[in-house]
Formats: structure tokens, C-alpha cells, sequence
């Protein structure tokens, strides 16, 4: 037989030798039935005693209660009986492990009467009998059930405050008090809590009146090396835990799947059980909040549990309206293990806190992790995976699960990268739009200078890993690790179309920045969303594209308002983010000169997208059009001294291809001209008629 078995078994001998008891105990005291007065004269009887004076007079010492009367008590319960069914309930009592409430008494701090009086309630859920024995011990068949006034005279040493909001059956929540209109205290209804009753009974479940809130937290990742030394500070600091009770350990970074792996393996370190709670379900009420941080610390009483807090979303500061935040508040109440998750600092918490900074696994923990997943076969596979994106070893591991060991070399790899876009894919959608690049090398026409340094540029986000990571630079700097670059020049020229050159032999995500959704005029927002843009798309080595970017990253100004102030702040924090953003970021500009100078010099590439010659137009005029479209007769020598961009020119191309399909024949040089006419119309630009009129070769003019 299992020790749980076991202790189960004595534990309901101990719950029946107490029932025995309490039945010995009512039938006691039950009022035997009065004999005939002898007076000599009838006139006036003595006022009859109450019930409760009755009772008491019986069983309470006369420092409590003196001079009353009692009814004569039943004689059909002798002293033996009752002293024989104490020893039995002091036999059972003696098991090891104890029964559960002597369990709960010990953990609560409870009395003897205190604990009496819990049983007496939680008898009447586990004895049909005791409601009838309550009713005949108050005399009055409308009080079947345990009343503080029974408990006063039915048990030793009796305490008056026993039933007080500061004592611990009503502090915790052991008993509920039910005391309808004015009737008194001592002869309301008393009730144990259903969770309570369950525990006595030995089934230790969590309240379920936590459900809608908490939850397990069972499916936290593993933890790294770097990591585990966070583990272990942790660990030691609960152990060497003085009796003030375990500090709040706040988790202070990006990454919750991480902070979550630290806290699950912390608590398998203590045996617990961990949940997670979002701070945003907490509630807002003071009462409600009281009973909830009340509830989950009892729970963490009864239960070896702990409680992760998650505060992810919540902004850092104060609130505006001056109140002590809902966190803050529960954090005050519930003296219990505490993991706080939050994206910053928070520096105001009520309690002694431990502030660790958790990271994702470093670079080479999840090249490690990738080799070990992809095999020996993977080892430039997994370089070029931890160099791109930046994931826990929860998410390789799910990445690994999806593709299968059964998948191709090849297939493999190509699911495993698209797999990795796809979860690190930021939720931009507000703040910038995904641009799904598709121009190669072959597709861009620009000088042999600028091409080199945009090829550059795509093997430097290529190798970081080696050279940061294998080769110690990431040890050397502390800043100034991504990679950041201006492109210069005309619109039109072609810098977005560079940028998805970038992007596509990279097989990264490019994101185009809506300034429009970033700059606000309220103060700070513009940080907070320049903030999760950044946060957003450093995991998946997204590259950002902020175009006509001298509007954000414009000079600063002398300052002669408040207005200015911030305004210089705004371009501070943003020369700060770009800097040590890990990925790539690439801002776009018609006016150079517009910059500030503080962020030119920090800028690793500043590459000039000159407006293009008569060579690079007719190279232009030539790739423009898809090898599927039908064309006849072209002069591109021709076209190329029309003087227009390169994105000039894919506006012609489209629109005489458009003409050409409504003409139901290949495209000609007339249906390209006549787009060219509406164009330089569009533009506003000077130019002669006969620039636009075609003659086939040979023909007259």
C-alpha cells in the first residue's frame, strides 16, 4: 500500500473519530426535559434562561460567563463515553504525516477552540446526523446549524475573539458568517468555506475560483547555460530567505518565453508548482483585489504554488491619475513566491525584490541548439540561423518539431528558414507595411562604386555572427553592433528598390515605416512607438526601411520652448535605438543635407543614388520589361535619352503595357512614348514634341 493510501486511510479515521466525538459532545448538552417546579406560591415563576445562557452555564468557565442557570442536561451520554471518544480522536490525531486540518491548524496558527470550531462547521458537510444534533442542542428547530454561541458551549477553553475579522477562521476565509437583518452575531449561521472542507476531507485542489484567472505555466522552455546562472542566483537568494517571507523576484526583459523558463526552472528547484496571472485581469476594486490576494495566499499555504505575474504590456511610471497601481497593490497583500515579469524596470514595488535582466540564449547557445537540432550536416545552416534571428530554445525546438525528420536536406533547410520568418514575422502592422521583395541583382542598374557597397552591406548582415560572436567583437563593443545605412538621392533613383535587393538575397523580411503612424505630437508617444518597432522586428533581424526619413531623423534645434526640448529627445533616443538595433535599418532621403549631423557619423554606410546617365537608362529600358511581355521594334538607344529614373521608368513600362493590351498588340515604341508624354506631364518637366514622335526605321519623317 502507497504512504499516500496509507495517510489517507488515517486520515479519515481521524475525520470519523472527530464526528463520533461531536455527536457525543451535541447529544450531551441537548436539553433533557424540565421537572415539575415545587413553589409554595405559583405567582411568580423565575424567569426562564435563555438558550445560550443555558449552554454556557454548562460548559463555559465562570470567568466568561457566571451566575446562569441550566435546563437539566441528558443523562443518555455519560463521561466515559466522552472521555473514551477523546482518547480515540487523540489516537487518530497521531498519525505522521497529521491529519489535513491539524495540517491546516499548524499552517494558519489556529487555536484548539479555533480549530473546534472549523471541524464543528465542516462536520455538518461530512455528517448528515450533526445538522439535527445543532438544532436539539439550541433548543430551537430553526437552527440546524453550528452557531458561535453552540461553539462556546459545546467546547474548552472558548475565546471570544475567535469569530474576529483579524483572527485567522475569518482573516483566511475558513468560515463564512452568515448573520441575516439584525440578528446576533453569536446565533448566525456558521459555514466552512467549500475549499476548506475539501482539504479536512483530504482532496487538496486548487480553488476553482481562480480559474477565470490563473493558469499553469507547464509549457515554459528550457533554459540556457546564461540562463541558468540566473537560475541559480535566484535559488540561492529564497534559500537564504530570512522569515520576512520570499522576496518578489522581477524579470526584467524582452523575451517572456525566457523569464518564463527561468521561473518554471526555479520553482522545480523547490518542488512547486507554478501559475502565470496577466496583471491585466487583476482587479480594480480595492475589496475585490483584498480578497483575491487573500485567497491566493492561502492557496499558496495549502499548496506548494507559486505565482507568475504577467506585466509584459504594462507601461513603467506611475499612473496619470496618481493611484497605486492594481500590481503594486496585490504585490502589498499577498506575501507569497512572486515572479514579475515586466518589459522595464520597476522601481516602486512594495516588497524587497530581486531584479534580474533575462535575455535570450546568446548567439552561440542557439548556434549550439541549432546544430544540435539540424545535425552535423547543419553546420552552415545553423551559423546563418543564429546570425539572422534571434529565438529561445523554446522556439527551435517547436521550429525542429514542425519540419520533421523525415523532410530532404534541402526542403529542410529552405522550411526551417521560411519557418523562422514566419515567428519572427514583427507585428508591425500598424507602424510599418511588409514589403515582399522580389528585385534581385539583376534587376537594379547602378553605378559599379554604389552596387559594390550595396553588396557590402547584405555580407556584413550575412556574417555577424562570425565576426561578433566567433571572432570576440560582440566582447570588444558594447555598442554600434548593428549595421545601418543611408540611402541618398532622387526619388525615383532607385534606394527602395536596393533595399529589396538586400532583403531578397537575404531572404529577410523588409519593412517600410509608416512615418505618418510613428511621429505623434503628444509627448513621449513618438519614443514609445519607435520603441516597439524596434522591440518588435530585433528578433527576426527584420530590416527597416524608413523612407523620406530626413521628416524623423531631422538636425536638432536650438531649444526655446518645451516643444524643442522634446523634440531633441525624440532625436536623441532615435540616434540611440538605430544604433543598437541588431538588425539592419536603412533610411531613405531626397535632402542629404536635412540630417543631423550627431547621426551621419554614425551611420556605418552612406551610399548616393546619382540620377541616372544615358548608359544606365538604356540598361534600365532593357530589364524593365518581363521576358513574357510581347514587344516589337524598340529602340532602347532611343529610349535611353529620355531623361528620366529609374522609377520614371517603370511607370512608362507598366502604362504602355497596359496600352498595348487595350491595342491587343506587343508593345512599341509609340505605346511607350505616348506613357513618356504623360509622364513628364506628370513630373512637370520641360520637353519637346518631337521627342515623343516615332518613324519607323527607313520610313519618311
Amino acid at each position: 500500500m502507497s504512504d499516500l493510501s496509507t495517510w489517507q486511510e488515517g486520515n479519515e479515521r481521524y475525520l470519523a473519530a472527530m464526528l463520533a466525538w461531536f455527536r457525543l459532545r451535541l447529544e450531551r448538552i441537548i436539553p433533557a426535559t424540565p421537572a415539575p417546579t415545587l413553589t409554595a406560591s405559583p405567582s411568580t415563576p423565575p424567569a426562564p434562561l435563555s438558550l445560550r445562557e443555558r449552554l454556557l452555564r454548562r460548559n463555559t468557565p465562570t470567568t466568561i460567563i457566571t451566575s446562569i442557570g441550566a435546563l437539566p442536561a441528558s443523562s443518555a451520554v455519560s463521561d466515559e463515553a466522552i472521555r473514551q471518544a477523546a482518547e480515540a480522536l487523540a489516537q487518530a490525531e497521531s498519525i505522521d504525516p497529521p491529519p489535513a486540518a491539524v495540517t491546516l491548524s499548524r499552517r494558519f496558527g489556529l487555536s484548539r477552540f479555533e480549530l473546534d470550531l472549523l471541524l464543528l462547521c465542516a462536520a455538518m458537510e461530512l455528517d448528515t446526523r450533526i445538522a439535527s444534533l445543532c438544532a436539539r442542542a439550541q433548543d430551537n428547530p430553526g437552527r440546524p446549524y453550528p452557531t458561535f454561541a453552540l461553539a462556546l458551549a459545546l467546547f474548552d477553553e472558548p475565546a471570544w475573539d475567535a469569530i474576529s475579522p483579524e483572527r485567522p477562521l475569518r482573516y483566511w476565509r475558513l468560515i463564512e458568517i452568515h448573520q441575516p437583518g439584525t440578528q446576533p452575531l453569536t446565533t448566525s449561521p456558521l459555514r466552512a468555506d467549500e475549499r476548506i472542507v475539501s482539504f479536512i476531507k483530504g482532496l487538496n485542489y486548487l480553488d476553482d475560483r481562480l480559474d477565470p484567472l490563473i493558469a499553469p505555466l507547464d509549457a515554459a522552455p528550457p533554459v540556457s547555460p546564461s540562463q541558468m546562472e540566473a537560475v541559480e542566483l535566484i535559488t540561492s537568494r529564497l534559500r537564504s530567505t530570512d522569515g520576512d517571507g520570499p522576496p518578489v523576484i522581477q524579470l526584467v526583459g524582452a523575451d517572456s518565453p525566457s523569464k518564463q523558463g527561468v521561473a518554471a526552472s526555479v520553482a522545480a528547484a523547490f518542488n512547486i508548482h507554478l501559475y502565470k496571472l496577466p496583471v491585466g485581469l487583476l482587479p480594480t476594486q480595492a475589496a475585490e483585489l483584498e480578497t483575491l490576494a487573500r485567497l491566493w495566499q492561502r492557496e499558496s499555504t495549502l499548496l506548494p504554488i507559486a505565482l507568475y505575474l504577467d506585466a509584459g504590456d504594462m507601461e513603467p511610471g506611475a499612473p496619470s491619475d496618481g493611484k497605486t497601481p492594481p500590481v503594486n497593490r496585490f504585490i502589498a497583500r499577498a506575501g507569497t513566491l512572486i515572479f514579475l515579469d515586466t518589459r522595464d524596470l520597476i522601481s516602486s514595488l512594495p516588497r524587497t525584490t530581486v531584479t534580474l535582466d533575462i535575455a535570450r540564449p546568446t548567439p552561440p547557445e542557439q548556434r549550439a541548439a541549432w546544430l544540435s537540432a539540424l545535425g552535423p550536416d547543419g553546420e552552415e545552416l545553423a551559423d546563418s540561423l543564429a546570425g539572422q534571428f534571434n529565438l529561445n530554445l523554446g522556439e527551435i525546438d517547436q521550429i525542429i518539431a514542425g519540419i520533421g525528420n523525415e523532410t530532404p536536406a534541402a526542403e529542410r533547410n529552405d522550411r526551417v528558414w521560411g519557418s523562422c520568418l514566419i515567428r519572427t514575422r514583427p507585428r508591425l502592422d500598424a507602424l510599418a507595411q511588409r514589403i515582399d521583395a522580389r528585385a534581385t541583382w539583376d534587376d537594379i542598374v547602378i553605378p559599379e562604386t554604389e552596387a559594390l557597397m550595396l553588396r557590402q552591406i547584405a555580407a556584413q548582415v550575412g556574417q555577424r555572427s562570425k565576426v561578433y560572436d566567433e571572432w570576440g567583437f560582440r566582447g570588444k563593443m558594447n555598442r554600434g553592433l548593428g549595421i545601418n545605412a543611408l540611402f541618398a538621392g532622387e526619388s525615383g533613383t532607385g534606394k527602395t528598390m536596393a533595399a529589396e535587393v538586400i532583403a531578397n538575397d537575404l531572404r529577410l523580411n523588409l519593412y517600410r515605416i509608416d512615418l505618418s503612424a510613428v511621429v505623434s505630437k503628444y509627448i513621449g508617444e513618438t519614443e514609445k512607438n519607435l520603441r516597439r518597432l524596434f522591440d518588435a522586428a530585433e528578433d527576426g533581424g527584420a530590416i527597416l526601411f524608413f523612407d523620406e526619413a530626413d521628416a524623423l531623423f531631422g538636425k536638432r534645434s536650438e531649444v526655446k520652448d518645451s516643444h524643442d526640448r522634446y523634440a531633441n529627445i525624440e532625436i536623441n533616443y532615435l540616434l540611440q535605438r538605430i544604433e543598437s538595433y541588431g538588425g539592419l535599418a536603412i533610411l531613405a532621403t531626397n535632402m542629404k543635407s536635412a540630417l543631423d549631423a550627431a547621426f551621419m557619423r554614425r551611420l556605418r554606410f552612406i551610399i548616393s543614388f546619382p540620377f541616372p546617365g544615358q548608359p544606365e537608362r538604356r540598361e534600365m529600358w532593357r530589364k524593365i520589361l518581363p521576358a513574357e511581355t510581347p514587344t516589337d521594334g524598340l529602340d532602347f538607344e532611343r529610349l535611353a535619352k529620355l531623361n528620366l529614373t529609374g522609377g520614371s521608368i517603370s511607370n512608362v513600362a507598366i502604362n504602355a503595357a497596359f496600352l498595348a493590351a487595350r491595342d491587343n498588340s506587343p508593345v512599341t515604341m509609340p505605346h511607350i512614348l505616348s506613357s513618356a508624354r504623360a509622364e513628364f506631364r506628370k513630373l512637370d518637366r520641360p520637353a519637346s514634341e518631337a521627342d515623343f514622335r516615332w518613324a519607323p526605321p527607313g520610313a519618311a519623317v
